[in-house]
C-alpha cells in the first residue's frame, strides 16, 4: 500500500453487517462526529499524554495508550487491572466527554444493547507497523456489558475471532468512521489487529487512532 491511496477521508460505506449475534460493524458510523471528536481528543491527549505500556511479562506494547472517564485500563508488571487514574502521576484521568458517552450509547443501541453505560474510554494510537495480538476484553466486572470500538484515522485490518484462541478468524478491514460493537454471546471473542499500514489520512495524517468505551464497573 502506498500513502496516496489514503490522501482523501471519503465517507466510507454506509449501513451496518452483522459479524455474529450480538456483534455488529456499523459502517461509518461516527464519520460525521470525527472532527468534533480529534478536536475533543487534544485536550485530553495534553492532560494524560498517550504512553507505550508494558505487559506483566515485560514486553512493550507497539500501541501506544491513555484513557479518559472514571477508570482507565492500564498494563504493567503487576498486570492488567481498571484505575481511577495515572499510577505514573497519581492524577485522576481526564473526564468522558459528552460527545464520547453519546456517540458509545448510540452505538450500543444500535447494535441492540441501549442500556450501555460506558464508564472508561481506552485511546489507543497506532503508528505505522503497531499492532495488537489476539486477546479478550475480559477485565470488566460486568460481562453483560457491549464493548464499542470506533477507527478514526488510516484503515487497518481487524481480526475477529471465535471464543478459544485456536478458533478460525476473519479479517475485516475497518475505515475511518467505522465502529464495531460486540456482547451477548459474542462478548468474549479473541480479536486483534494487524501491523498498521504507512499511509496519510486528511483528518489524522500518519496515524490511526481507536477508542474503545466499557462498561468497567
Amino acid at each position: 500500500m502506498t500513502g496516496d491511496l489514503f490522501a482523501t477521508a471519503d465517507p466510507p460505506a454506509s449501513g451496518s453487517e452483522a459479524l455474529g449475534p450480538g456483534a455488529f460493524l456499523l459502517h461509518g458510523f461516527a464519520a460525521g462526529d470525527a472532527p468534533a471528536l480529534w478536536a475533543a481528543l487534544q485536550p485530553l491527549l495534553a492532560q494524560a499524554p498517550l504512553r507505550h505500556m508494558i505487559t506483566p511479562s515485560g514486553h512493550r506494547m507497539s500501541v501506544a495508550m491513555t484513557n479518559c472517564g472514571a477508570l482507565g485500563w492500564i498494563s504493567d508488571r503487576a498486570g492488567y487491572r481498571y484505575e481511577p487514574g495515572d499510577p505514573q502521576n497519581g492524577r485522576p484521568w481526564p473526564p468522558m466527554p459528552a460527545l464520547f458517552r453519546r456517540l458509545a450509547q448510540a452505538a450500543a443501541a444500535r447494535a441492540g444493547f441501549p442500556d450501555f453505560q460506558p464508564d472508561a474510554c481506552l485511546i489507543n494510537r497506532y503508528a505505522p507497523e503497531a499492532r495488537l495480538s489476539l486477546h479478550q476484553d475480559r477485565d470488566e466486572r460486568d460481562l453483560s456489558a457491549p464493548i464499542v470500538s470506533v477507527s478514526l484515522g488510516l484503515p487497518v485490518i481487524f481480526l475477529w475471532g471465535g471464543l478459544k484462541r485456536q478458533e478460525p478468524r476473519q479479517r475485516i478491514r475497518l475505515e475511518h468512521g467505522d465502529v464495531v460493537v460486540w456482547g451477548g454471546p459474542d462478548r468474549l471473542r479473541y480479536h486483534g489487529v494487524l501491523p498498521l499500514q504507512a499511509g496519510h489520512h486528511a483528518l489524522l495524517g500518519e496515524q490511526r487512532l481507536n477508542l474503545t468505551f466499557r462498561q468497567a464497573r
